[in-house]
């Protein structure tokens, strides 16, 4: 099966599962699948070329112009081609997946039609397949197994997590394909608001036509790192005493931050957001030009709990405001985590269950 580099980070292990050797196509300079590498992995799997699984658009925020084309190459190698629909809220009311070229497509509930993500679940939402597929999708598990036209059934409940359905048609209800679409065009306004915004002090990586991103955008911290030693989970954990949850860390790129707004968020509060990440900013510079050292810096020591900046026993090179006030409006709104900086590696190998008898 092949994977492109900016596919979503799910679709190599759903290869895995499914019992094939998964082969990584290269990524082009502006973020796009490489054409090239992508001919070449064909060519050099023709004989075992199962499928490819795609993003659209990408984990890297661009939209391939010339999917079309990728899934042609894939289907003149005897291949299928299955679309992952993670980032369909850059694509609701403007585009329609069926007619990329894909024989099967899912269609993720949670983010573009109102359902929480993360958590671990439960997941449940259409997958959609062509005809020629058919015999092959999932059986019905309430019936026999060895029912004539029925293949093996992967959920114990037809419709899996039903009792997440009814919010999603809800919304659906509500919005409208008026509304559907503008929430699109929302989403992909408030990403390239903040990559317009943030570009001059955190680089976005990769952009399409006109400099442009899609739903989401890559923050490279790579150069900054080198040059200072402030790492990217450094400016995810400073975000914490701004009150941000972190964007996601060091994917599909190590080394950057990947922000995606979606059209939830207004614009005070994504202008919070852009305050915050130039604040920052500005205490990086603090750290390039040796106001103190990155091991002392409030990035590096960030988060910063309430009982660390109260006690009597600071010893530190920034003053306790700077730790936890780095902007005015938090003086009348202030959320304070309940743990400072754990070394997250060391507990992720070492994991100890506290979980009750």
């Amino acid at each position: 099966c092949l994977i492109p580099a900016s596919a979503h980070g799910t679709n190599a292990a759903s290869a895995v599962l499914a019992g094939m050797k998964v082969v990584v196509v290269a990524t082009a300079a502006d973020g796009t699948i490489d054409h090239a590498d992508l001919n070449a992995k064909i060519e050099a799997n023709k004989d075992v070329l199962s499928a490819i699984m795609i993003t659209y658009p990408s984990t890297h925020g661009v939209y391939d112009a010339d999917v079309t084309e990728i899934c042609d190459a894939v289907h003149a190698a005897g291949g299928q081609v299955y679309v992952d629909g993670a980032n369909l809220n850059a694509l609701v009311g403007l585009a329609q997946p069926g007619k990329f070229g894909g024989d099967v497509s899912h269609l993720n509930l949670h983010k573009t039609f109102c359902i929480p993500h993360g958590g671990g679940g439960p997941g449940v939402g259409p997958v959609a397949a062509k005809a020629h597929l058919a015999p092959f999708m999932p059986g019905d598990a309430n019936k026999a197994a060895h029912e004539a036209g029925h293949g093996v059934a992967i959920s114990a409940s037809n419709f899996g997590s039903a009792g997440v359905l009814p919010i999603s048609w809800a919304y659906v209800k509500l919005m409208g394909a008026e509304g559907l679409t503008e929430a699109t065009k929302s989403a992909l306004l408030a990403a390239n608001y903040v990559a317009a915004r943030l570009n001059e002090y955190f680089p976005v990586l990769y952009t399409g036509e006109g400099g442009l991103v899609a739903h989401e955008c890559i923050l490279d911290l790579r150069g900054l790192t080198a040059k200072t030693g402030v790492t990217a989970e450094d400016v995810a954990k400073r975000l914490i005493d701004y009150g941000f949850h972190a964007p996601t860390l060091a994917f599909p790129v190590a080394g950057t931050l990947m922000v995606e707004p979606t059209e939830s968020e207004d614009l005070a509060e994504i202008d919070r957001f852009i305050d915050a990440m130039i604040t920052i900013r500005k205490e990086i510079d603090q750290v390039a030009n040796g106001d103190f050292t990155v091991e002392n810096s409030p990035l590096r020591h960030a988060p910063h709990t309430a009982s660390a900046v109260v006690s009597s026993d600071w010893n530190r090179q920034y003053p306790r405001e700077q730790a936890a006030f780095p902007v005015h409006h938090l003086k009348q709104d202030k959320y304070f985590p309940p743990v400072g900086r754990i070394d997250g590696a060391g507990g992720d190998r070492n994991l100890i269950c506290s979980c009750p008898p």
